[in-house]
């Protein structure tokens, strides 16, 4: 009866664990922490990319399907970079990097994010490590204007 309990919590302990990464895998993570992310990325010695949107941004929506998402699967950038969604004018509850509470539509109002989707890269102090990328731009090169912008961070981050 033990060994078919620990089968059946092994069972629905995967199944949940595996439930977890496919919604992740489907989406950004959105930012609940930034001071414990923090400490994470600093440990790691990379900088924090930021993504602002809006429910019902179409703009949004194709930024992170098309660039966010894929460097977020991709095992490279989790060497590079920790990636994070705000959605601007949302009262999700958030914690800033020093710790102060706050909710995902104040942050991006602290951060004076007035246009979606904008995309910011912090070191892990929560200081701006790179010029925002405000708006779409032209597709083509957006992939080029967030490598620049992760790069930049990451020299900062690291001090190089």
């Amino acid at each position: 009866m033990t060994r078919r309990f620990a089968i059946w919590a092994l069972i629905l302990t995967c199944g949940i664990a595996a439930t977890g990464r496919a919604h992740a895998a489907d989406g950004l993570v959105h930012a609940r922490d930034f001071k414990a992310d923090a400490r994470e990325a600093a440990r790691l010695k990379v900088p924090f990319l930021v993504v602002f949107t809006s429910p019902g941004c179409h703009y949004c929506e194709r930024v992170k399907r098309e660039f966010l998402i894929p460097m977020q699967k991709d095992k490279a950038y989790r060497t590079r970079v920790v990636i994070r969604e705000v959605t601007s004018g949302a009262s999700t509850p958030l914690t800033d990097f020093d710790g102060t509470r706050t909710t995902e539509g104040g942050f991006a109002a602290a951060q004076k994010v007035f246009m979606v989707p904008t995309v910011k890269v912090f070191d892990p102090q929560g200081r701006e490590a790179a010029e925002a990328i405000v708006g779409l731009l032209t597709p083509d090169y957006y992939f080029g204007y967030l490598e620049a912008a992760i790069d930049e961070g990451l020299k900062k981050t690291r001090g190089k």
